[in-house]
């Protein structure tokens, strides 16, 4: 139920932001130099100061870190020829509560620092640097602005600080320190319920109060929920409340410790702390607890959903029948139907609950029997994803999952022989008693008690191929709790199901108002399609987008694929008239999307928590690269974009492979990427110096600074990157 709120509030806001053109931000902004004149070759700050207005605050570099979203600012650059801009260097931010959540944010006025490196090859004379500025303001509403701005810098044979230079020295003491004697250790807590898991930070600080704030991380994201610091055996203890992520728990924390003195003091440290694994749980901190807020609204959609599985076209034909079969037999005994109704109950119930424990021995012989973590188990959440969208193409047409009318006879004609033999033996056991004479047969056995529960085990049957809307959430629910949680819910779907019946065997009057089968049954069973592919897609968006860049890419293919198999099934295997030729077409396709795209590209069937980034990059910047390689690195730095499908190959093929990353960390390589999946006049005016006009580009630099860097093909082999990371270290 959290990770529905969270995706409820994450709307609202994402909604706020849409609306958010019709205000304008109101902050004042302009960049400021540390120098009037600067030396060629030397480094100058620059400040985007931000005047915010009281009430309102923008973002920190990691806006969804505390569980709350936004947008930070971002700033893009134009700079002359030999001008290159490090990254933003960003002050302690302040613990805000948010409309979304809370958030790391600023407000009053506030320093964004950037270092310039200026080239020795600039020649003298008046330089203009200039950026666009796109930043995020909030108060009761969020509104976002955009604004050009302008400073000039002279280029000269000394260096002349700036007026207002005094003030930078101001600012950078406002920076976090980089921590090298914080005594702090992280250790994870067993998982909260489904969705997160507290991460527990014990610090050895004289400090009363603290925050951990978390870096931005693609792969292994720290966001959620802080809690309030507390004081155990002398230490600051931080408890922060980790969203789940399928591609396991990070083993790093990296962000900042800020600790405020009881004078307000706050000062801030860049720590980079291994998380361990807790033994046992530690005290304060709760369990997975049963919420009965949370069943209550799940039991009755699995209610509805079981009502609504009458109207399906699976069951609802044969609804009238049935109790008109009942009233038949009973005669004018009204008491006698009631019976016959309460007993077709029973043999629903039964069924759903043969369903819920067939559905717990699956589960209790895999690896998915965790019941409290089964939605953040990958493999789970795959299968649910295929099964959905199964279901969807079933409910559209596309092929059809049911019993033929003859097979339903045999095995109700053999079923109900079978429940018929003990209840046959004691009535002639009973009649022989009397002195009557016993039964020549089973006929009238059927029409009975036995013949009303059977009809009850096949409404069961005839229901399962069919899903109601509600029921997708409802078992989904059901599939991530205790065993006693998951029986209770498919009995209230049985109930659901049951109940019309029982209702018109005790008031058969009302079967005048029950709709005809018509055409009205196959249209409502394709409307009912849509909410389940709905629900499809959402289990898509959180699985898929864990996977790595290219998971949206391979598990969408994959179910491009079982899409065609299922149409190949239901086109030419069953409203065909039967093909070979088909049934090896889907196999193959079926063989391939497994092989190929759920094995070979997303390798699915790690366990949770073995799928960590196989290489450690950085964002790409011309500062960067010059910083790295004058610390005695060589750089291989990576120019692509989700949306390239050559990029995403190059990477899987040739450079995140066993081989390349050893040789990378052998010899000491550091790795860069630079995304230029949206527009990016920095990384465009890089492939244009390589005389590139898109990506991939793939770079590997020498950390002799005097070397142009090695520029790789289009396409890449293992050999190609190989052979040039060895020309770089020689």
């Amino acid at each position: 139920m959290r990770c529905w709120l969270r995706l409820a509030l994450a709307l609202v806001s994402t909604w706020f932001v849409t609306i958010e053109t019709v205000g304008q931000a109101s902050s004042q902004l302009r960049l400021i130099t540390d120098h009037s004149v600067l030396k060629a070759g030397g480094v100058a700050t620059v400040a985007i100061e931000f005047k915010i207005p009281s009430g309102w605050h923008n973002y920190w570099r990691n806006p969804s870190a505390l569980g709350g979203v936004g947008f930070a600012p971002k700033m893009e650059w134009t700079l002359p020829t030999g001008v290159t801009a490090g990254p933003i260097q960003w002050p302690i931010p302040q613990h805000l509560a948010d409309p979304a959540g809370d958030a790391p944010a600023y407000t009053g006025t506030v320093w964004l620092l950037v270092p310039l490196n200026f080239s020795s090859s600039i020649p003298e004379g008046d330089l203009k640097l200039s950026g666009k500025v796109s930043w995020q303001e909030c108060e009761h509403e969020c509104v976002r602005g955009d604004t050009n701005l302008t400073v000039s810098i002279r280029i000269g044979p000394t260096e002349v600080p700036s007026f207002e230079s005094g003030r930078f020295a101001v600012a950078r003491s406002l920076l976090p320190t980089v921590a090298t004697d914080v005594k702090a250790t992280a250790h994870w807590l067993p998982p909260i319920g489904t969705d997160s898991r507290p991460l527990v930070i014990d610090w050895e600080t004289g400090a009363t109060r603290g925050d951990f704030i978390p870096y931005e991380n693609k792969q292994l994201p720290l966001d959620g929920k802080p809690e309030a610091a507390t004081q155990v055996n002398g230490k600051l203890r931080l408890t922060h409340v980790v969203d789940a992520n399928d591609r396991g728990w990070p083993s790093i924390a990296d962000g900042l410790l800020i600790e405020e003195s009881s004078n307000g003091i706050r000062r801030g440290f860049e720590v980079h702390l291994p998380i361990t694994e807790s033994a046992v749980p530690k005290a304060g901190i709760p369990s997975a607890k049963f919420s009965l807020a949370e069943l209550v609204p799940m039991l009755g959609l699995a209610f509805l959903g079981g009502v609504i599985l009458n109207i399906m076209p699976c069951v609802l034909p044969v609804l009238a029948l049935k109790i008109l079969g009942f009233v038949r037999q009973a005669g004018s005994d009204p008491r006698q139907v009631r019976n016959l109704g309460l007993v077709y109950g029973l043999g629903v119930l039964t069924s759903f609950a043969c369903l819920g424990a067939a559905a717990l021995a699956v589960q209790a012989a895999g690896s998915l029997a965790g019941w409290s973590t089964a939605l953040q188990n990958s493999q789970f959440r795959v299968i649910l994803c295929v099964l959905l969208l199964l279901v969807a193409l079933n409910l559209f047409g596309v092929f059809e999952v049911n019993l033929s009318g003859a097979a339903m006879d045999r095995i109700g004609q053999v079923a109900r022989w079978m429940f018929a033999l003990p209840l046959r033996w004691m009535s002639d056991s009973r009649r022989q008693a009397a002195g009557a004479q016993p039964h020549g047969g089973i006929e009238s056995a059927e029409e009975g008690p036995a013949g009303a529960f059977f009809n009850g085990v096949l409404a069961a049957v005839l229901a399962t191929p069919c899903t109601a809307p509600m029921l997708g959430t409802a078992i989904g629910f059901a599939f991530t709790q205790p065993p006693v949680v998951l029986l209770l819910i498919f009995l209230t779907v049985g109930l659901g199901l049951a109940s019309p019946f029982i209702l018109l065997c005790w008031h058969p009057e009302w079967l005048k108002w029950l709709p005809k089968p018509g055409g009205w049954m196959v249209r409502f069973k394709t409307a009912m399609g849509f909410p389940i592919l709905g629900t499809c897609v959402w289990i898509f968006w959180f699985t898929a987008t864990r996977m790595g860049s290219a998971g949206v890419l391979w598990m969408g293919l994959f179910l491009v694929v079982i899409s065609a198999v299922a149409w190949v099934w239901g086109e030419f295997e069953q409203r065909g008239g039967g093909s070979p030729q088909a049934i090896g077409v889907a196999a193959l396709l079926l063989a391939g999307g497994y092989f190929g795209l759920l094995e070979g590209q997303l390798d699915w069937r790690h366990p949770v928590g073995t799928k960590v980034p196989k290489l450690a990059w950085q964002r790409w910047s011309p500062a960067a690269i010059e910083a790295s390689r004058k610390s005695g690195h060589p750089v291989l730095v990576d120019f692509t974009a989700d949306n390239c499908l050559n990029c995403q190959l190059n990477k899987r093929t040739s450079i995140e492979i066993d081989s390349t990353i050893g040789q990378l960390k052998n010899h000491g390589f550091e790795v860069f990427e630079a995304d230029y999946t949206d527009a990016d006049p920095q990384i465009a005016a890089e492939l244009q110096r390589h005389g590139r006009r898109g990506v991939p580009l793939v770079l590997v630099y020498s950390k002799a600074l005097d070397r142009a860097p090695i520029e790789l093909p289009t396409i890449l082999t293992p050999q190609i990157v190989q052979q040039a990371l060895n020309q770089a270290v020689k």
